[in-house]
């Protein structure tokens, strides 16, 4: 009870990145609320799913196993979760902004009156004052995020309904280990408790998922372009770039919307956060919306003729000069030198 709940989105048994994301940002933060962090598994197979979250610092791990859970639906998904939050009562729960995300999150937080924040880029602990009951409120979660198409960034918060519900972007938080040893406890639930054969009314005969062509998150290399690149015909220099150097093409959510760029490749605040290896901005400014999203890149590459452009202050190296001089003696240079 009073603890901090994370979703697990499970595929094929395993846990999936977006999850053991949250882990860590669940971690950090029921330390800092001194409670208990608790996971939920909905699954066909649980065998290998303690091993894959403890190491994450889980001290409860709620398992629901049966092999009509071994797909999602909304109805018995939906209803395992809803019934075990009236029952624990956490005061926080979080889940991914995927696909399953945002069918799942809206549905248990309605059931539970709860109100929810989509697609959330940071969350705190925090205190809040009501300005007209003067009521305060300590240690309430953050809920930040984008609001007015990217314009402004809201801090959401929820003093009253439980539990304070969230969902986060994958790559937005960062993933990693709490202690390789950790040990929690395991509570497997019987399923038959928690729904019916009524809530199975709807079941997946086949399923086709068809791979993303772009992979931003995966890639150690990104060559991201923004609208100073001048043109989708211009965006051409940035893709033979990433042929070369067997990178992802990324870009500004200005070249997107000037059509430069399919809005899958978009970095930032409303589009993917990434933590490449080497990330090579080509046109870019360096808005505040975009700098959220690639800031804890390894290494940065600005290539822009500004020398005042904002994405140079946190560049590590910056080339003064025009894309289109500057990325074909790149490519060049990188084919000369790699025979």
């Amino acid at each position: 009870m009073n603890n901090l709940f994370v979703y697990l989105e499970i595929e094929n048994g395993c846990v999936q990145e977006v999850s053991l994301e949250l882990l860590t940002k669940g971690r950090s933060l029921a330390t800092q609320l001194g409670c208990q962090l608790e996971a939920l598994a909905i699954t066909d197979d649980a065998s290998t799913i303690e091993a894959q979250v403890f190491p994450f610092g889980v001290d409860v791990l709620h398992v629901f196993e049966d092999a009509k859970l071994k797909h999602y639906t909304t109805k018995p998904y939906g209803t395992i979760v809803t019934k075990l939050f009236e029952k624990e009562q956490p005061q926080i729960a979080l889940m991914g902004a995927t696909t399953l995300g945002r069918d799942l999150g809206p549905l248990v937080s309605s059931a539970l009156h709860s109100g929810l924040t989509a697609d959330c880029t940071t969350l705190e602990i925090g205190e809040y004052t009501d300005p007209k009951s003067k009521k305060h409120y300590p240690n309430l979660l953050y809920q930040i995020r984008p609001a007015f198409g990217g314009n402004i960034v809201a801090t959401i918060v929820n003093p009253d309904c439980r539990p304070q519900m969230a969902t986060v972007r994958p790559g937005v938080m960062k993933k990693e280990i709490f202690d390789a040893n950790y040990k929690g406890q395991t509570v497997k639930h019987n399923v038959a408790d928690y729904v019916t054969d009524a809530d199975f009314v709807v079941s997946i005969i086949e399923r086709h998922i068809e791979e993303s062509k772009v992979n931003l998150n995966g890639s150690p290399i990104i060559v991201a372009g923004g609208y100073g690149m001048g043109s989708k015909e211009g965006f051409n220099l940035l893709y033979q770039l990433a042929d070369v150097l067997g990178a992802e093409v990324g870009a500004s959510r200005a070249a997107v919307d000037a059509g430069y760029a399919e809005h899958d490749r978009q970095i930032g605040q409303t589009g993917v956060t990434v933590r490449p290896k080497l990330y090579i901005a080509c046109g870019i400014s360096g808005q505040i919306q975009h700098v959220a999203g690639m800031q804890e890149s390894s290494l940065i590459i600005s290539i822009n003729e500004d020398p005042e452009a904002p994405i140079n202050t946190i560049a590590d190296y910056v080339i003064t000069g025009r894309v289109e001089e500057v990325i074909p003696k790149m490519i060049a240079a990188y084919k000369k030198n790699s025979k």
